[in-house]
């Protein structure tokens, strides 16, 4: 086992690269359906392995044209009703896990 990542909990984190080409870490937290389209709910997380406090962040997700990939992109959502739809969902799902400020 690597020592670098002993403790940590890695299970639930996705790690995206931003519009700079800086890889960026997030905890997912849910998988949303709405419309036949699928969402991630995924949380920042600091340097130093903390969850920020603040919002979260929300990606459509967009299986690759290639047939032969498996892989997904993450897309940001410029809809804001969408939006909305996805994070009440979300909110309705979490709503006694989370404490939701709006």
């Amino acid at each position: 086992m690597d020592e670098n990542f002993e403790g940590e909990e890695l299970d639930n984190i996705v790690i995206l690269n931003d519009e700079d080409g800086n890889e960026v870490k997030f905890e997912f937290l849910d998988l949303v359906e709405l419309d036949n389209e699928e969402y991630v709910v995924l949380l920042p997380v600091t340097e130093d392995g903390e969850e920020e406090e603040g919002e979260v962040v929300i990606l459509k997700i967009e299986d690759s044209d290639d047939e032969d990939s498996d892989e997904e992109s993450y897309v940001s959502i410029d809809d804001e009703e969408v939006l909305n739809k996805v994070f009440e969902i979300f909110k309705e799902k979490f709503k006694d896990d989370f404490d939701f400020v709006d």
